[in-house]
């Protein structure tokens, strides 16, 4: 039986975004802007590093500002590379802020949905790359508020970011709102401890952790459309 969220509250990137194919991009195109040759490997070494400090950001340990170059000076050391970090970050979130490209079946979905309920973007991601790209993007029309860590001060999985993103949306009941994300340390655990229903997209198949109360798990975005009226 389908059930019907005023509020829904889609993670961007993995979730509506081809995260994959615009970090892939925005990494070569941000070595051939400082005119420095680039190898396939270096996607693998930067994304092992890039994690390690996004999960380090969603702890508070490290800040958006000190991320966003961060993961360059460690890239450029394990890669023995002498260029300027700073440089290369930049042309980096250019890049990254003009990918657009959305997951096979997020514009059908979201065009769908919108129809009942009203739509938030909440990402963990970085201003100027969020807003280029939702800017870009297809459903740039469809989205009622787009709400980023940078922005609030705070991240997923916090209360805190939970906080603003309400505020945003105009504090409803939290049986009125459902977080739709691909991170389970983010979406589904930020989901589950502020007491909001979730959805799992799990396009690989990974499993299910059985300590986390997940609402609903979706291999495709189109699932949603079974499950939401």
């Amino acid at each position: 039986m389908k059930k019907h969220y005023p509020w829904l509250c889609f993670d961007a990137d993995g979730t509506l975004f081809d995260f994959t194919l615009a970090e892939k991009l925005a990494l070569k195109n941000a070595f051939l802007a400082l005119s420095l040759a680039y190898e396939d490997p270096y996607l693998g070494v930067y994304q092992g590093i890039n994690h390690q400090l996004w999960q380090a950001l969603e702890k508070r340990e490290i800040t958006p500002d000190i991320l966003q170059v961060r993961r360059f000076e460690l890239l450029l050391e394990a890669l023995q590379i002498a260029s300027s970090a700073n440089h290369m970050s930049d042309a980096y979130i250019e890049h990254l802020g003009n990918c657009a490209e959305m997951l096979d079946g997020a514009y059908e979905v979201i065009d769908t949905l919108r129809k009942n309920s009203r739509l938030a973007i909440v990402t963990n991601g970085l201003q100027k790359v969020q807003r280029n790209r939702l800017a870009r993007s297809l459903i740039r029309d469809h989205i009622d508020e787009l709400i980023i860590s940078e922005e609030v001060g705070a991240a997923k999985p916090k209360a805190a970011f939970f906080d603003a993103a309400f505020a945003r949306i105009g504090s409803p009941p939290k049986s009125d709102v459902l977080i739709i994300g691909d991170s389970l340390s983010a979406d589904m655990q930020g989901g589950v401890d502020y007491g909001i229903d979730t959805c799992w997209y799990n396009p690989s198949g990974a499993p299910h952790p059985g300590n986390l109360a997940i609402t609903y798990e979706i291999s495709h975005l189109r699932e949603l459309l079974t499950l939401i009226d």
